[in-house]
């Protein structure tokens, strides 16, 4: 891969977009190919709801998230409870407050710009990447689906062939209210960046993603 000629900076993606869009699968196979470190920043706030939660505390009070901010070293992050659907709602909570955006901020942009020697450069996936983290990333991507589309996707990842239709509308229903908070909250809301690479996966396997942005990747490069 190229460096960055201009700045002799490795090459940084920025891919954002709301939950259960496949961002993360894209993200995984765009760093794999591209030999790129990778950043779930979700992973960091959903830590943070976790340590929360495990506190006693509650997620939409700023002191509590940013005390559990502050310990964000301190976490698991291979703990499986994370991608619990329970623990995405208060990661979607304690996103909404600046002093913990704030505090996580440095860690995402030291890890942009700092990958290591053995990779080509880094991706970092989450909803204020190409806006807010890294806006000067040489290449952006914004990926989403329609709301239901992605109940669909989340209710399988959890249940399989197995769930309930009153868990489908749960699911449905809290990605609608994590939409809403994520998109409306004074800190960083979720948007595209002007100069992104928007990919709808609506009616696309992650195969035709892939191969979406692997192109547009490469003619970046």
């Amino acid at each position: 891969m190229k460096q960055d000629d201009q700045r002799g900076k490795k090459i940084v993606i920025a891919l954002d977009g709301p939950a259960a869009s496949g961002k993360g699968t894209l993200a995984r196979r765009l760093a794999s190919h591209f030999n790129l470190a990778l950043l779930d920043t979700g992973i960091l706030y959903r830590a943070v709801g976790w340590n929360v939660l495990q506190d006693g505390g509650d997620p939409e009070n700023e002191v509590d998230a940013l005390k559990a901010a502050e310990k964000i070293s301190d976490t698991d992050f291979s703990n499986p409870e994370l991608r619990t659907e329970s623990i995405g709602v208060a990661a979607s909570k304690v996103a909404q407050i600046a002093a913990v955006r704030s505090t996580l901020l440095n860690f995402q942009r030291h890890f942009a710009n700092n990958p290591p020697p053995d990779k080509d450069g880094a991706i970092l996936d989450g909803r204020d990447i190409a806006t807010v983290i890294c806006p000067e990333a040489p290449i952006k991507i914004f990926i989403t689906a329609d709301v239901e589309t992605r109940a669909k996707r989340r209710f399988l990842e959890e249940y399989g062939e197995n769930g309930t239709p009153e868990q489908l509308a749960e699911i449905l229903k809290d990605l609608k209210d994590r939409d809403q908070r994520d998109i409306n909250r004074s800190a960083s809301p979720l948007k595209k960046a002007e100069n992104a690479y928007l990919i709808d996966t609506t009616d696309s396997d992650i195969e035709a993603v892939f191969e979406a942005a692997r192109e547009f990747v490469s003619s970046k490069m």
